[in-house]
């Protein structure tokens, strides 16, 4: 990931809304969610749920996919992925700093499965 990407994905996910949009996506992984039932979950208005979920999409961080008449989002885990990866890339310049007091093996994951 490009430090620029990063800035991008960090500054949508600077948001209240939008976190928590993007935490609620992340619980219902793989499937996603409609924006009704992100909508009834958050107790959000639709025009304010639709405004968030085009800043994550533009972000990367949010994917749609139409089934049927329905919109489904989902998180994009492997941009996620991407970005911690980012962040963690130079974990503590090799000293120390997992949890058995060992330099952290590899870098974290927010999905095993993905």
């Amino acid at each position: 990931m490009e430090e620029n990407d990063a800035v991008i994905a960090l500054a949508a996910l600077a948001q209240g809304m939008r976190l928590r949009i993007f935490r609620a996506l992340i619980g219902a992984a793989p499937q996603g969610m409609t924006p009704g039932e992100l909508a009834a979950m958050l107790d959000v208005a639709a025009s304010t749920l639709s405004f968030h979920l085009k800043e994550l999409m533009h972000a990367g961080l949010v994917t749609q996919q139409r089934d049927g008449r329905n919109l489904i989002y989902q998180p994009a885990i492997a941009r996620m992925n991407a970005l911690l990866g980012y962040l963690t890339d130079h974990c503590c310049q090799g000293q120390a700093c997992g949890p058995d007091g060992r330099p952290a093996k590899k870098r974290p994951r927010a999905c095993a499965t993905c």
